[in-house]
């Protein structure tokens, strides 16, 4: 009986196909292992100067030492978030662009129409960064140090007070949305491009009031450039106690929690995300940001991909319902 054998001559074309095909299955997860190999981008969708920017570039000076690579941290803010998160999701997928998603990228696909993106289908979770407080901050000149004041001065001066926000569907927008409806007020709304560019008007006197996040605000608020209100939360904020919330003040329906969360283009080779999720955990975990970060008032959270999966699911379904609800459309 003849030993059977390979004819390389006939099967030679075959054989290299075969073996290209497992070099190339084989080098995305090389790729994967080394990665990276150049630098990170954290992409902002905002103006500079906001929480979500502050957040961003605490965390990139820390994670380049796990990367062994530079964080670059890069502004791309336009139409309430939008443009920003759209350009990332349009990135490749390799694991060297984020986006450091706010409130906002869970109001998007309800708000608008059609959607201008999904998180489930065009993200990636790499980590839930933290929560901050929203707190209702006023100019010196609304003669209002609390609830019932600022209450009573608008149900009296109906249209006279306006309130800005950091642009259309953003956390301080369904806030304000949000207080209408709850206190029955005529408040107009004023968007803006961004927080950054909020602050210096709302200084100025030229609007007269904003749901801040208090990161962005504590310094003012402190120095008594702002007065704080309330906060719209479960809790008072550490940061400033002597603030009460919405809540004790008779509006418990007065809740609007500003989170933070890293994201990557749908299609990330696990492994990447998965040395994401262990640098930036490594970062919030160093003393100097939890220092840093605690001060301005973050409630830090951390974790696995799978925690930040679970923590969009339930929050773009309860922010549709309050969409529905309060009947919010965009203007």
């Amino acid at each position: 009986m003849k030993t059977p054998y390979l004819n390389l001559k006939c099967c030679g074309a075959t054989l290299a196909a075969a073996i290209g095909t497992a070099w190339s299955l084989l080098a995305p997860a090389h790729a994967a292992d080394d990665f990276p190999q150049r630098p990170v981008t954290i992409v902002v969708p905002f103006p500079a100067g906001g929480t979500p920017d502050i957040i961003a570039r605490v965390l990139a000076e820390k994670a380049r030492a796990s990367l062994n690579q530079p964080v670059v941290v890069e502004n791309k803010g336009g139409a309430g978030g939008n443009i920003g998160v759209q350009y990332v999701s349009r990135t490749k997928p390799d694991g060297y662009t984020l986006v450091m998603c706010a409130y906002s990228c869970a109001v998007a696909p309800s708000l608008y129409k059609p959607a201008p993106y999904s998180i489930d289908k065009d993200f990636a979770p790499v980590m839930l960064v933290g929560t901050v407080p929203s707190v209702l901050v006023v100019n010196p000149k609304v003669p209002a140090k609390n609830v019932k004041q600022f209450i009573d001065y608008a149900r009296a001066n109906p249209g006279k007070l306006n309130a800005a926000s950091s642009g259309i569907g953003g956390s301080a927008h369904l806030a304000l949305e949000l207080l209408k409806r709850e206190a029955k007020v005529d408040i107009a709304h004023i968007p803006y491009k961004g927080a950054g560019q909020v602050a210096g008007d709302l200084l100025g006197g030229q609007v007269d009031m904003y749901f801040d996040n208090l990161p962005a605000s504590l310094a003012s608020i402190k120095e008594g450039r702002l007065t704080a209100i309330a906060v719209a939360g479960e809790h008072r904020a550490e940061a400033i106690p002597d603030v009460p919330t919405f809540a004790e003040s008779g509006y418990p329906n007065m809740l609007v929690n500003p989170w933070f969360g890293l994201l990557v283009p749908a299609g990330t080779p696990p492994e990447a995300v998965s040395k994401l999720n262990t640098a930036f955990n490594a970062a919030l975990e160093d003393a100097e940001v939890k220092q840093r970060l605690d001060r301005l008032g973050v409630d830090l959270a951390g974790g696995t991909p799978e925690v930040l999966a679970k923590f969009l699911q339930q929050e773009t379904h309860n922010i549709a319902e309050l969409i529905e609800q309060n009947h919010i459309t965009v203007e």
